[in-house]
Protein backbone atom coordinates (compact mmCIF):
# COMPACT_ATOMS: atom_id res chain seq x y z
CA UNK A 1 0.00 0.00 0.00
CA UNK A 2 1.28 3.47 -0.84
CA UNK A 3 0.90 6.42 1.44
CA UNK A 4 0.20 9.86 0.07
CA UNK A 5 1.94 12.81 1.71
CA UNK A 6 -0.41 15.79 1.58
CA UNK A 7 -0.32 19.47 2.44
CA UNK A 8 -2.17 20.83 5.47
CA UNK A 9 -4.70 22.52 3.16
CA UNK A 10 -5.38 19.22 1.35
CA UNK A 11 -5.74 17.49 4.73
CA UNK A 12 -8.25 20.09 5.89
CA UNK A 13 -10.31 19.62 2.73
CA UNK A 14 -10.38 15.84 3.29
CA UNK A 15 -11.31 16.28 6.97
CA UNK A 16 -14.22 18.49 5.91
CA UNK A 17 -15.33 15.61 3.66
CA UNK A 18 -15.25 13.14 6.57
CA UNK A 19 -11.66 11.89 6.76
CA UNK A 20 -10.29 11.05 10.21
CA UNK A 21 -7.25 12.95 11.50
CA UNK A 22 -5.04 11.02 13.93
CA UNK A 23 -2.35 12.70 16.04
CA UNK A 24 0.43 10.19 16.89
CA UNK A 25 2.33 12.47 19.27
CA UNK A 26 2.49 11.86 23.02
CA UNK A 27 -0.37 12.95 25.27
CA UNK A 28 1.64 15.83 26.79
CA UNK A 29 2.33 17.26 23.33
CA UNK A 30 -1.34 16.90 22.36
CA UNK A 31 -2.50 18.60 25.59
CA UNK A 32 -0.29 21.63 24.93
CA UNK A 33 -1.37 22.06 21.29
CA UNK A 34 -3.41 20.05 18.80
CA UNK A 35 -5.44 20.38 15.63
CA UNK A 36 -9.15 20.75 16.53
CA UNK A 37 -10.33 17.77 14.46
CA UNK A 38 -7.47 15.49 15.57
CA UNK A 39 -7.96 12.39 17.68
CA UNK A 40 -5.04 11.30 19.84
CA UNK A 41 -3.56 7.85 19.22
CA UNK A 42 0.04 7.99 20.46
CA UNK A 43 2.75 6.13 18.59
CA UNK A 44 3.42 4.14 21.77
CA UNK A 45 -0.14 2.75 21.62
CA UNK A 46 0.31 1.86 17.96
CA UNK A 47 3.55 0.07 18.80
CA UNK A 48 1.60 -2.00 21.33
CA UNK A 49 -0.86 -3.07 18.65
CA UNK A 50 -3.65 -0.47 18.84
CA UNK A 51 -5.69 -0.21 15.65
CA UNK A 52 -8.39 2.01 14.20
CA UNK A 53 -11.84 0.80 13.23
CA UNK A 54 -11.66 1.88 9.61
CA UNK A 55 -13.17 0.48 6.44
CA UNK A 56 -11.79 0.26 2.92
CA UNK A 57 -13.70 3.40 1.90
CA UNK A 58 -12.37 5.46 4.83
CA UNK A 59 -9.54 7.97 4.65
CA UNK A 60 -7.24 8.18 7.66
CA UNK A 61 -4.77 11.05 7.90
CA UNK A 62 -1.89 10.86 10.36
CA UNK A 63 0.25 13.68 11.66
CA UNK A 64 2.95 14.30 14.25
CA UNK A 65 5.01 17.37 15.20
CA UNK A 66 7.24 17.81 12.14
CA UNK A 67 6.57 14.78 9.94
CA UNK A 68 9.55 12.71 11.10
CA UNK A 69 7.63 10.27 13.31
CA UNK A 70 5.04 9.61 10.63
CA UNK A 71 7.77 9.03 8.01
CA UNK A 72 9.74 6.74 10.31
CA UNK A 73 6.73 4.60 11.31
CA UNK A 74 4.69 4.35 8.11
CA UNK A 75 4.36 0.57 8.28
CA UNK A 76 2.80 0.79 11.77
CA UNK A 77 0.41 3.51 10.60
CA UNK A 78 -0.66 1.49 7.57
CA UNK A 79 -1.22 -1.60 9.73
CA UNK A 80 -3.25 0.36 12.31
CA UNK A 81 -5.54 1.92 9.69
CA UNK A 82 -5.93 -1.07 7.34
CA UNK A 83 -7.83 -1.39 5.08
CA UNK A 84 -8.43 2.40 4.89
CA UNK A 85 -6.58 4.82 2.60
CA UNK A 86 -3.67 6.28 4.57
CA UNK A 87 -2.40 9.81 4.12
CA UNK A 88 0.19 11.81 6.07
CA UNK A 89 0.28 15.57 6.69
CA UNK A 90 3.64 16.62 5.31
CA UNK A 91 5.42 18.71 7.94
CA UNK A 92 3.02 17.76 10.75
CA UNK A 93 1.41 20.28 13.05
CA UNK A 94 4.30 22.69 12.45
CA UNK A 95 3.34 22.93 8.75
CA UNK A 96 -0.34 23.13 9.72
CA UNK A 97 0.40 26.14 11.93
CA UNK A 98 2.64 27.76 9.24
CA UNK A 99 -0.21 27.38 6.75
CA UNK A 100 -2.29 29.60 9.05
CA UNK A 101 -4.71 26.83 10.01
CA UNK A 102 -6.28 26.73 13.47
CA UNK A 103 -4.88 24.81 16.42
CA UNK A 104 -6.11 24.47 19.99
CA UNK A 105 -3.38 25.70 22.30
CA UNK A 106 -3.26 25.44 26.09
CA UNK A 107 -0.20 27.29 27.41
CA UNK A 108 -1.15 26.28 30.96
CA UNK A 109 -0.02 22.74 30.11
CA UNK A 110 3.62 21.97 30.91
CA UNK A 111 6.16 21.78 28.12
CA UNK A 112 6.41 18.34 26.51
CA UNK A 113 8.54 16.05 28.67
CA UNK A 114 11.33 15.61 26.12
CA UNK A 115 11.75 19.38 25.85
CA UNK A 116 12.00 19.53 29.63
CA UNK A 117 14.72 16.84 29.51
CA UNK A 118 16.61 18.80 26.85
CA UNK A 119 16.43 22.01 28.90
CA UNK A 120 17.47 20.30 32.16
CA UNK A 121 20.33 18.39 30.52
CA UNK A 122 21.59 21.51 28.76
CA UNK A 123 21.49 23.58 31.95
CA UNK A 124 23.26 20.88 33.98
CA UNK A 125 26.00 20.41 31.37
CA UNK A 126 26.53 24.15 31.06
CA UNK A 127 26.57 24.53 34.85
CA UNK A 128 29.15 21.72 35.14
CA UNK A 129 31.43 23.38 32.59
CA UNK A 130 31.14 26.89 34.08
CA UNK A 131 31.71 25.64 37.64
CA UNK A 132 34.48 23.34 36.41
CA UNK A 133 36.42 26.28 35.02
CA UNK A 134 35.59 28.81 37.74
CA UNK A 135 35.35 26.83 41.01
CA UNK A 136 36.79 23.32 40.84
CA UNK A 137 37.58 20.87 38.07
CA UNK A 138 35.52 18.30 40.01
CA UNK A 139 32.38 19.99 38.64
CA UNK A 140 33.24 18.63 35.17
CA UNK A 141 31.97 15.32 36.55
CA UNK A 142 28.45 16.79 36.55
CA UNK A 143 28.65 17.28 32.78
CA UNK A 144 30.10 13.79 32.37
CA UNK A 145 27.30 12.29 34.48
CA UNK A 146 24.58 13.98 32.41
CA UNK A 147 26.30 12.96 29.17
CA UNK A 148 26.49 9.35 30.37
CA UNK A 149 22.80 9.46 31.30
CA UNK A 150 21.84 10.77 27.85
CA UNK A 151 23.94 8.06 26.21
CA UNK A 152 22.27 5.40 28.34
CA UNK A 153 18.85 6.81 27.44
CA UNK A 154 19.68 6.68 23.75
CA UNK A 155 20.98 3.11 23.89
CA UNK A 156 18.35 1.57 26.18
CA UNK A 157 15.28 3.78 25.74
CA UNK A 158 15.19 4.38 29.52
CA UNK A 159 15.63 8.02 30.54
CA UNK A 160 16.01 8.52 34.27
CA UNK A 161 15.77 12.28 33.93
CA UNK A 162 12.45 11.98 32.07
CA UNK A 163 11.12 9.68 34.80
CA UNK A 164 12.21 12.17 37.47
CA UNK A 165 10.72 15.15 35.62
CA UNK A 166 7.46 13.26 35.01
CA UNK A 167 6.76 13.11 38.77
CA UNK A 168 7.49 16.79 39.37
CA UNK A 169 4.47 18.79 40.62
CA UNK A 170 4.10 20.82 37.39
CA UNK A 171 3.76 17.59 35.35
CA UNK A 172 1.15 15.91 37.53
CA UNK A 173 -2.30 15.76 35.99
Amino acid sequence: MTVEHISPAAALALIEQGASLIDIRDADEYAREHIPAARLLPLAALEQGATLQAGADDVVIFHCQSGNRTRNHLSKLIAAAAPAQVKVVEGGIEAWRKAGLATVEDKSQPLPLMRQVQIAAGVLILLGVVLGYSVSSAFFLLSAFVGAGLTLAGVTGFCGMARLLAIMPWNRR
